[in-house]
Order: C-alpha cells, then structure tokens, then sequence
C-alpha cells in the first residue's frame, strides 16, 4: 500500500478560512489524498458548524463529515496578532481559500484575487453565496435560502407542497466545484509555474445543477411538475405497490426496455404498442393508468419476488431503505466501506472517500479539537504564542 507520505496530494499545503459545509468538504477531500489542511477558527467559538448538533459521542454529524485530517489554528483574523500568523502561513502555502461572509475578505485584504497579485505561485478561492457582483453579491446565503432562491422546492415535493431537498446539496455542489479549481489550478502552475485566482459561489453551482429542469421550463413555458416519489419526465419510474404491500422502485430508460417489461414482467407484450404507451411521452401522459396496469400485474408478487424478475429481465431496481437500513447495506458491508476515525470525543463513524484508487489508501486522520495545534502551528512559525517572534 502507498504510505500517506507518498498519496496524491502529498506535501501541498492548504489554509482555509472556513466554516459551515461548502468549503470544509472541498478541504477535507484534499485531506483524503494527503493535502496538509491548517483550519483556521476564530477564538472560543470555532467553526459553527461545531455547534449544529452533538450527536456523535458529543461532536456534531456534520463537523465529523467534513473535518477529519485537518489541523485546527485558533486565531483571530481581526486583529494583528491574527494577521500575523495569516501572513506567516502564506509561503508555506500552495492553496488559500476562505467564505467568510460577503466582503469580509476583501475588507481584511486576504481575498483571492489580493492574495494571488502578492504570491504568485498561489491558487486561491473565494467561495461566496451569490457572487462577488450582482445585486445579490451582499446578501448572507445557507443551504436551504439559495435553494429557494434557485428554483429547488419548485420541483421538489408533491403536487400540493414543495420540499427541500433532505441533503445539503447547494454546500456539496459548491465543495465539488472549488475542489475541481484547486485541483485545476495545481495542474495549471505544474504546466506555467503560476497559480491563479478564482470564485465559486453557492448559487453558481446549483444553477449548474439546475440545468435541466430550467431548460425543461424555458422549452416548455412551465416548470417541471412536482411528482413526489416518481420521476417527473421518465415512466415508468418510481414506486409501484406490489402482493405483499410493500413498494419496489423501477425505472424504464429506453424503449428497448419498455419492450422487455412488458413481454417479460408483465407478460403482456402488445401492451408496448399501446397508442397510450408507445413512447415515453405518451407514458407520461397516461401515467396514472399505467400505474394501475402495471400494479395490478405485480400484484401477484411480493417485493422481494418482483425484484428478482426485474433484475432478471435487466431493470434497474430498488428497495426503499431506511437511513439505518442503508447503515446495515451489504454493498457498505462487503466492501468495507465504513471505518473509524478518531476525535477529542473518542472514536467515530466514518465512510471512505468515494474514489477508489488501487494500492492506495486514503487519510483517515482525527477530527481536531477547536486550536488544538495552535501552539505546534505557531512554533513551526517561529512565533510564540502572543503571535510575535521570540
């Protein structure tokens, strides 16, 4: 196996000024594959994100998620002191990225775009919630505010309420895409020797994110229709009750498929060239007769029965688990995709990184105590602990 000493990211540093979900994520990725990643946190309170829960031996689920391997510095960016140790990290850096509220950076001078124009070689991001322009560009933003604001619970939900969506998935869009800059930019300085400046905001990466769905609406003058469980523009696909009472999710991609259902599921194969069924526009259409076919067929099975037909026959299936249950899933099992890290709190819960890289194993270091190596970071400095060298 590969020793830590030799991962991916071995021996780039990375400082970020960070709290909340978007840009932890994104360091504690670079952690994974052997970044060192220095958290900095203001005094006393540290990161919020501490505070959101204490549920895992008394530290909070999502700090866990997003934290492991870091180095945790306590210092305050508002005063000299703080500054001081800031300026004194930046030759040890090769990334430098912050979301501080709107302007905060630009107002202490550590935005990307000052940071890169004093070091060169640096790859800096600003992560924001609207942007650094616009009329939006002052506006504070969370998770659940920029999915409102993006259209999110418009096609999330049933017919009758909108919903958000249970995931963070604006903060984890926004984590992916300023990992892809950082990990572009220290392709783009191993090429011409130079980093470079750039911004991520929330509300960038879920409009990405919302391409489909706004296209559907500007090529159809209305958005997509909120269908719960079910896809709102592919059927059949979502829930069908089956004999036992249970619900199997299935869903029907092409027509070649749809074929294969019929003849082979339902047994009956001149049901695929019904007028109301020939094509996945007609099936929308007529989706709540479908839906009575197809249930009154499966009626004769139970869950687990009609999901061994359909994966016999080739259709993609599913079980409706649990958050507990999924804990409990034999792919997670077999493949030994849950392990522990440790914490001031003992040790904890942890999945591996989704990559999966051939002879080589991830970090999977502590999660820090709030400063817990303010002192080692400020000695490697030559600083003492008021910030100033002895």
């Amino acid at each position: 196996m590969i020793r830590a000493a030799q991962l991916p990211l071995s021996g780039i540093t990375v400082v970020s000024i960070e709290q909340a979900i978007a840009a932890p994520l994104a360091t504690r990725h670079l952690a994974d594959w052997g970044a060192r990643v220095i958290k900095i946190e203001r005094p006393d309170a540290g990161d919020f994100c501490r505070d959101y829960d204490k549920v895992m031996n008394g530290m909070s689920s999502q700090f866990v998620w997003t934290n492991r391997s870091k180095e945790s510095l306590e210092i305050d960016l508002k005063t000299d002191r703080g500054m001081q140790v800031f300026r004194a990290l930046l030759p040890k850096a090769d990334v430098v990225l912050q979301n501080l509220a709107p302007g905060a950076a630009a107002r202490l001078g550590i935005d990307a775009a000052t940071l890169v124009a004093q070091n060169p070689r640096l790859i800096a991001c600003d992560i924001s919630g609207y942007g650094s322009d616009g009329p939006y560009s002052h506006k504070k933003a969370y998770d659940l505010l920029v999915q409102c604001e993006a259209g999110v619970l418009d096609i999330n939900g049933t017919p009758e309420h909108p919903a958000k969506v249970g995931l963070s998935i604006v903060d984890i869009a926004t984590g992916i895409y300023v990992l892809n800059g950082i990990l572009m930019g220290l392709f783009h300085r191993e090429r011409t020797g130079k980093g470079f400046a750039f911004e991520v905001s929330l509300f960038d990466a879920i409009t990405e994110w919302m391409s489909y769905p706004a296209y559907y609406a500007q090529g159809t003058g209305q958005p997509l229709q909120r269908t719960g469980t079910r896809h709102a523009s592919i059927a059949p696909y979502g829930p069908y009750r089956v004999g036992d009472g249970r619900q199997i999710f299935f869903g029907i991609q092409n027509q070649r498929e749809w074929r294969r259902f019929c003849e082979e599921v339902l047994a009956d194969k001149a049901l695929a060239d019904d007028p109301r069924f020939a094509d996945n526009p007609a099936r929308l259409r007529h989706n709540a007769e479908l839906t009575v076919i197809i249930e009154a067929h499966l009626a004769r099975l139970s869950a687990d029965a009609a999901c061994a037909l359909l994966e016999q026959v080739g259709i993609a299936n599913a079980r409706l688990n649990s958050t507990l249950e999924f804990l409990k899933h034999a792919q997670l099992e077999t493949r030994n995709r849950i392990t522990e890290v440790q914490s001031p709190c003992g040790p904890l819960m942890s999945f591996l990184p989704a990559i999966t890289i051939p002879g080589m194993t991830p970090r999977m270091g502590p999660v820090p105590a709030l400063g817990e190596h303010t002192s080692a970071i400020l000695c490697e400095l030559g600083l003492d602990d008021e910030g100033t060298a002895p």
